[in-house]
């Protein structure tokens, strides 16, 4: 590894002086030079080429789990220490965590709430059991962009979404509607969100009771309540929204898209499910 970060690094400072820095003698670093790479080097080499494309894939969020798992599934065999080593060597650093959020003014009058059926209980034996929704504040040049989610707990699927430059009742009910247009219409279903005023309007209580499903909410300050909406929306902005600036809502719009159906629902590896993403999960155990 040391002669490895001397041919690196030669180019900016001289053999002599790394060679110094690093204890090793430049005759050792030659003949390391005209030396074929060993077995182990050459698996080495073949292991990086995997885990840049699992990184590259992932827009450099992936840490070292879910690029082992990538290098598996490639076919390739290696001990998860291996990857960390060869991940740090490469400089391959997933993008670190931001929690700023912007905050809600909450204006609008409250109308309804419910209790909290759903109750922490965020596992579902079959999909179309549990959906939990929230909505969150996307920064662009032309202001605030609000994205609304509607997620399967069964899969961790988002199963709806929506995105206007409005925070009111409809962006959430228009998220529903596309959760139920996919899904189809269920019974036995619950649906749990915060005490937002878009989710205890009387336009969206109306929806749930058309549609015939359970309103669950979350008891009053308690996001933990709500633990895989929040959680979504931390990977969102951590491994896609802080990385970008966006200058239009409409570029906000596209790029969230790409996320979620693009990535998230196909590709993304989620550690509540084994490792593998939504949509794998789905296909695993036959959902339509």
């Amino acid at each position: 590894m040391k002669f490895g970060f001397i041919a690196k690094h030669r180019g900016t400072w001289s053999v002599e002086l790394l060679c110094d820095a690093l204890g090793v003698s430049r005759s050792g670093f030659y003949a390391w030079c005209t030396r074929p790479p060993s077995i182990r080097e050459q698996v080495d080499d073949t292991l990086l080429m995997a885990m840049r494309q699992s990184f590259a894939a992932s827009d450099r969020t992936y840490g070292v789990r879910r690029v082992w798992r990538d290098v598996r599934d490639a076919g390739l065999t290696s001990g998860r220490e291996r990857i960390a080593r060869l991940m740090r060597y490469a400089g391959l650093r997933a993008q670190p965590k931001r929690r700023q959020r912007p905050r809600d003014a909450r204006t609008d009058v409250v109308h309804t709430l419910a209790p909290n059926v759903l109750d922490r209980q965020f596992t579902a034996t079959a999909p179309n059991q549990k959906w939990v929704a929230d909505f969150t504040y996307v920064w662009t040049g032309e202001g605030w962009l609000f994205v609304a989610v509607v997620l399967d707990l069964f899969s961790r699927r988002v199963v709806g979404w929506s995105m206007q430059a409005a925070m009111t009742a409809q962006l959430v009910a228009d998220a529903l509607v596309m959760a139920v247009w996919r899904r189809g219409r269920t019974t036995a279903l619950v649906h749990h969100s915060d005490r937002g005023s878009q989710y205890t309007s009387e336009h969206f209580q109306r929806l749930l009771r058309d549609i015939g499903v359970t309103c669950s909410m979350s008891r009053a300050g308690n996001v933990w309540d709500n633990a895989v909406a929040e959680s979504f929306f931390a990977t969102l902005k951590t491994e896609r929204v802080h990385r970008q600036h966006y200058r239009t809502r409409n570029d906000a719009r596209a790029d969230i898209f790409h996320f979620i159906e693009r990535f998230y629902n196909p590709a993304r590896r989620h550690s509540k499910l084994g490792y593998l993403s939504p949509l794998d999960f789905e296909r695993l155990h036959a959902v339509a």
